[in-house]
């Protein structure tokens, strides 16, 4: 059966297989993100929609670099998985050959080259990720250390007020997380209301949300104009509130909830940090004060529908080259 599959892969694409990570990539890349932005069900299960927004970021990042595994890889220097699946699997190990027989310096330089390239993907993500890590960590401590000047630590609350007309609440997450509260948000939020948003502010300091945004931030910048890039920028941040929104739902009432994100809607928060109002907070008052079912006919649909993506991943893979491996 897999040596099927390999001779079919390979009498599409002669020599290297490059169509399977190369239609995966398109996928993940295009044509996902775009029914995925346009869903009802996202928002039902932002944390689910979440998930499926990493795993396509992880989906192209791996497409691309075994695309270009399989462009520069000489003929000679590698063979289909399959093969050696074949060889090594089914024979019961009898049959497997090591995967560097001559030793490092026995590699041809131009499978060296594939390598790289193939590396250099998750390489300047990578880079691209703890630059957006840093310079959000530089902001906050800037911010932090200005609040540690004309803020108040109240320990009733939890919080740090800022003397401020506006009603506003935030946090800066991190080593040293914190949530702060101005005093105009005092003066108009009842006892619920104040509780309702600080479990919201807590919720992203406890989801460690704001890896997710540097890591969005980061695939946008590093593959601009991508569909996935773009949509997950704004997508990903929203679906973070979303997700906090109901894990505030826990210890508090939806009225409360709703009521306290339309009370600090308008205000402001440094870049950096998760505020409760902003943008979204229509929205999100709308999605909370209309009550849905979790277990619908679409979630199980998106569910099957990832179950099966992850089980023909072994057979994509199958169809690719790989550097080094010999069959006995």
């Amino acid at each position: 059966m897999i040596e099927l599959f390999g001779y079919a892969s390979g009498l599409l694409v002669p020599g290297h297989h490059v169509l399977p990570p190369l239609t995966i990539a398109a996928v993940a890349g295009v044509l996902l993100p775009r029914a995925l932005a346009r869903s009802h069900w996202a928002h039902r299960v932002p944390r689910l929609a979440v998930t499926v927004w990493i795993l396509l970021g992880l989906s192209f990042i791996a497409a691309v670099s075994l695309t270009a595994l399989q462009l520069l890889l000489p003929t000679a220097g590698g063979h289909r998985l399959s093969r050696f699946t074949e060889a090594c699997v089914v024979s019961g190990g009898a049959h497997c050959g090591p995967l560097l027989p001559n030793g490092l310096a026995g590699v041809d330089t131009r499978v060296w080259v594939a390598l790289f390239a193939a590396g250099a993907v998750p390489a300047v993500f990578a880079v691209a990720l703890v630059r957006e890590l840093l310079g959000a960590r530089r902001l906050r401590v800037r911010h932090a250390e200005v609040l540690r000047l004309v803020g108040s630590r109240r320990p009733e609350l939890g919080a740090t007020v800022l003397e401020h007309d506006t009603p506003a609440v935030y946090c800066l997450p991190g080593r040293a997380p914190q949530v702060v509260v101005s005093s105009g948000a005092l003066q108009v939020l009842t006892r619920q209301q104040v509780t309702a948003v600080l479990e919201h502010e807590r919720a992203h300091i406890a989801g460690r949300h704001h890896l997710l945004v540097a890591a969005a931030g980061a695939f946008g910048a590093v593959f601009r104009g991508l569909p996935l890039a773009r949509l997950a920028r704004t997508e990903v941040p929203l679906l973070l509130e979303m997700a906090a929104d109901d894990r505030a739902l826990r210890r508090c009432s939806r009225d409360a909830l709703a009521t306290a994100l339309y009370a600090v809607a308008s205000g402001q928060a440094p870049h950096a940090a998760f505020a409760a109002g902003g943008p979204s907070a229509v929205l999100r008052m709308r999605r909370i004060l209309t009550p849905h079912a979790a277990g619908s006919p679409t979630l199980r649909t998106v569910c099957v529908a990832l179950t099966a993506a992850a089980a023909l991943t072994p057979l994509v893979l199958a169809c690719c080259s790989v550097p080094g491996i010999t069959i006995d």
